[in-house]
Parts: C-alpha cells; structure tokens; sequence
C-alpha cells in the first residue's frame, strides 16, 4: 500500500515529492503577506517525522545555510520518512537583523503561542500546530548572542536516553545538559512528547563556516542514526563530551579585553584566560579560569565592564 500524502497547511505532499509553501502570519501596513517559509521533503517510504528550524532569532544567521545545504543534497524517492524545515521563524527580525520582534519581545519565550495573541504568540502558535505536532523529533538551530560567539554544541535533556542517544549522533564537541526555559520551543515541544536537539555555534549575524559544516555534519548523522538516509558522514573522530555544569567567567574590572582562551580549549582552574588593560595599554586585570572546563563560548566584545560575562566554560566528564 503506497504511503499516503503528508499534510500541512492547505497542502497535500504526495510520498517521493518535496514542496515549499508560505503559511501567512501576518500583513505589513503596506498590505504586503508576512509568510512562514517551509519546506516539506516526503520519502516514499515509512519513517519517522522530523523538522529542523533556524532563526527563531533573527540574527542568527548560520542555522539557515546549514538547512539550504542539508536540503540541497537530500533526495525524497530516497528518504525515509519526512523532514520538515523551518529555515527563518522570526521572519520580521531577519529582515532587520534584529534579534527580537517588532515588538521587541524575544520569540523564543512565546511558546506555545495562541492563534489570537500577541504577534509573537500567533507565530509560535502557527509554529506547533503545523510543524512541531506533526513530528517526533526537532533540532533547532541557533549561534551565539550578544557579540558572543559559541562552540559548535548541543543542549539537550541528557538524562533522556533517547534524546542523549541523538545528541551522541550529532557529534558535536560538546553536549551540554540544559534545563527547559519557560516559553522556549524546546520546551513546548517537550511537553507535545517530542525529542528536542538544540544546536549552538557561532556567532549572531554572521556565516561561520565552521560553525555552518558542524551543523550540517551533525544534522545528517542524526537523520542517518534515526534510519532516514544512508549515513554519508563518518562518525565523529571522538565522542561529544558530556556536561551537567557550565558557567561564564566575569570580568573584575572594566577595559579593553585581550582573551587568550580559545574555543574547544581544556583549562584548569586559576589559568589565565587574558586580560584587562585600559586605553593607554596599562594593564588592569587579568581573567582567570574560575573552575576546570572547557571553552564553549566567549565574548567578542573589545570592551566589558565589571560583571560582564567573557568565557563560558563548561565542566565535562572524565
């Protein structure tokens, strides 16, 4: 019996096929359609249903190339399944580079959203009832924010066996167990019972290529390990190192920083990770490793202030 059509929106994608749609979210004051961008690839054969979705922020660009490259090389008579892919969420905030909506409120504390709230609520709501309650499995890209640029990691719920057991696949250098935050598409689509990859690399409004290749690398091993696709990409050469804790080192002063630690760098507690120096080059402070760990993220500010947050170092296992 032939695998019946994959419906979403006012669309029927019959099995063997791919189909772009645009799902309306909203009209501009210049009566111009504000569309959600998706994507649906439907394998000719059973399997499981999954999306992908970049820009829930929207200068967080990487995610987006890493979703052009995946869909460039996947072939729906061979796919196994269905993918889904969201590549722009926040479509008003990517159109200005801007983080936030119109509005000013972050889209990723709207979830689950309400078909007749606020313009953030309407999309997050669009968002599950079309594509998160339609799969089994999401993995959701974002980069670093605020001038910080972020090692290529996953956040997940570690003590899931299931959700650890893809986090492994991806093969990221680091998985890092994160709680759920409240109004995150994380966890919305947790508590709908879907497994949730969250992928983290890079840095906001710019296209790191190799935070864009890791993605692009994990994401295909994930639809590999879920029995998708045929795997193409080669296990990680070592396996994801695990963490439970990670916390950012602060600057003791203010001035222009010189950061010496470097991404995917193993410190020990008390090493140098740079220093403080005000504007005639006379040093201030130095910024010390305040536990073991290794650097999954750093500012790339050229001034902080005391308080600022400037090494995110992560506590993994032996």
């Amino acid at each position: 019996m032939p695998r019946p059509s994959f419906e979403i929106g006012p669309v029927r994608v019959r099995p063997g096929r791919h189909h772009a749609l645009s799902l309306p979210i909203t009209r501009l004051v210049t009566g111009a359609e504000v569309d959600l961008p998706v994507r649906v690839v439907h394998g000719r054969e059973d399997g499981p249903t999954v999306w992908i979705n970049a820009a829930i922020h929207g200068d967080e660009a990487v995610g987006v190339e890493i979703i052009r490259q995946v869909l460039a090389d996947l072939d729906p008579k061979a796919l196994r399944g269905t993918l889904i892919a969201v590549p722009i969420v926040n479509v008003l905030g990517f159109m200005t580079g801007s983080r936030y909506l119109p509005d000013r409120r972050d889209l990723n504390r709207t979830f689950p959203g309400s078909a007749r709230g606020s313009l953030g609520a309407r999309i997050a709501d669009l968002m599950m009832t079309e594509v998160v309650a339609k799969c089994e499995v999401g993995i959701d890209l974002h980069t670093g924010s605020d001038r910080r640029t972020n090692l290529p990691q996953i956040r997940a719920d570690l003590d899931d066996a299931r959700t650890r057991a893809l986090a492994a696949a991806f093969g990221a250098p680091v998985m890092l167990h994160a709680r759920l935050r409240d109004g995150s598409l994380r966890s919305a689509a947790r508590e709908q019972g879907a497994l949730v990859l969250l992928y983290e690399a890079g840095e906001a409004w710019r296209m790191d290529r190799w935070a864009i290749e890791a993605g692009v690398v994990g994401v295909r091993r994930v639809l590999a390990h879920l029995g998708m696709v045929e795997a193409v990409e080669p296990p990680p050469a070592t396996p994801s190192l695990a963490s439970w804790r990670s916390g950012w080192v602060r600057a003791r002063g203010t001035g222009m920083l010189h950061l010496e630690a470097q991404l995917g760098q193993h410190v020990r507690e008390g090493e140098r990770l740079g220093g403080l120096f005000d504007s005639f080059g006379k040093r201030v402070r130095l910024v010390h490793a305040d536990r073991d760990g290794v650097v999954i993220g750093r500012t790339e500010a050229p001034l902080v202030n005391a308080g600022d947050a400037v090494v995110h170092l992560a506590e993994v296992e032996a």
